[in-house]
């Protein structure tokens, strides 16, 4: 009797191991559902532009959908305080313009913008850099920038630059080139580089600073103008083009910085699959061929390099706005 019962009890737990082992067998690994990435500006922006790109990259080597969400607003802040309170798992990644936040973080506070850059977020990859352009619409008297100094000393506050929104990157280009070149502009924030374009077309602005993709996008037009790259180098699609600093005007020198962030204390082993599933997409000739269509050049690097950058890009301007001053004033 007590023989049979040892027996029945020992199928029993072989049973019962069975069932768990089968359970860990079919359980999947992450990513088990599409994942979510939050775009923080409208559709057409360099970031959306960038984002899309690798959305369809990335699924490819998640082996699920990775779906775009714009969420714009704020300069970019709307997008990035739903992600900073989004649960920790990997379904929900933020396309960051690491530039804009890092000024808006430190022009605004931290209060108005409603996260922390560093404590609120995992640094996942910096997937590209591009410069910002500064352009004029057709019918500015100017051909290069020391022109467009020239004509806007002869008519103080009569000018207007457009940007992407207070804060933003292309918003503190324009205020490092009034200072720099001494000149007295006015500041019409949009939300987003898209509407800024509209009316730059239209001569309601008469300037703007924006990042290469809506640039070259609307180059073709002959309505617009590109004065000058601020930036360490000229763009291939803009051969003719100087930086500013190669036209005399040092100190407006920006490159825009692209990354994927998760919420903090999303788990080590998720952060570094997406890691690994992005620099085999940045490494994709398909990838880095569109990228340059836009101007965009990839960056490859572990997580650990994806912090370091993100550190330095947050020290850098920090150190910009201490020297100069720098405010931000609409």
């Amino acid at each position: 009797m007590s023989v049979r019962f040892r027996n029945a009890g020992g199928k029993v737990t072989l049973a019962i191991l069975g069932l768990i082992f089968s359970c860990c067998s079919m359980a999947k690994e992450y990513p088990e559902r599409p994942v979510n990435l939050v775009v923080p500006y409208n559709a057409g922006a360099a970031v959306d532009t960038v984002g899309r790109i690798l959305a369809q990259a990335l699924a490819e080597n998640l082996e699920v959908p990775v779906v775009v969400e714009n969420k714009a607003g704020f300069t970019g802040n709307i997008g990035a305080q739903y992600v900073a309170r989004s649960k920790a798992d990997g379904y929900t990644l933020l396309m960051a313009a690491l530039s804009s936040y890092s000024l808006s973080s430190k022009l605004l506070g931290e209060k108005a913008v409603g996260y922390n850059l560093q404590k609120d977020f995992e640094p996942v990859a910096v997937v590209g850099k591009l410069p910002v352009s500064l352009i004029a619409n057709k019918d500015v008297p100017a051909n290069n920038v020391s022109e467009l100094i020239a004509y806007l000393h002869k008519n103080p506050a009569k000018i207007a630059f457009g940007s992407s929104g207070p804060g933003s990157l292309e918003h503190a280009v324009g205020e490092l080139f009034k200072l720099r070149a001494k000149v007295d502009i006015l500041h019409v924030p949009y939300r987003g580089a898209a509407p800024a374009m509209t009316d730059l077309l239209s001569n309601q602005i008469q300037l703007l600073f924006a990042t290469t993709p809506i640039t070259l996008a609307n180059v073709p037009s002959g309505k617009i103008k590109v004065l000058g790259i601020a930036g360490d180098s000229k763009i291939p699609q803009l051969a003719n083009v100087e930086t500013l600093a190669h036209q005399g005007l040092s100190g407006v020198e920006a490159t825009s910085l692209f990354g994927i962030l998760v919420p903090k204390n999303t788990p080590d082993n998720i952060v570094e699959k997406l890691n690994n599933g992005l620099q085999k997409a940045l490494a994709d000739p398909e990838v880095i061929k569109k990228f340059s269509q836009q101007g965009v050049t990839a960056t490859l690097g572990d997580r650990a390099q994806a912090t370091d950058m993100v550190e330095a890009e947050i020290t850098k301007w920090n150190q910009i706005i201490n020297d100069t001053d720098l405010k931000i004033s609409n």
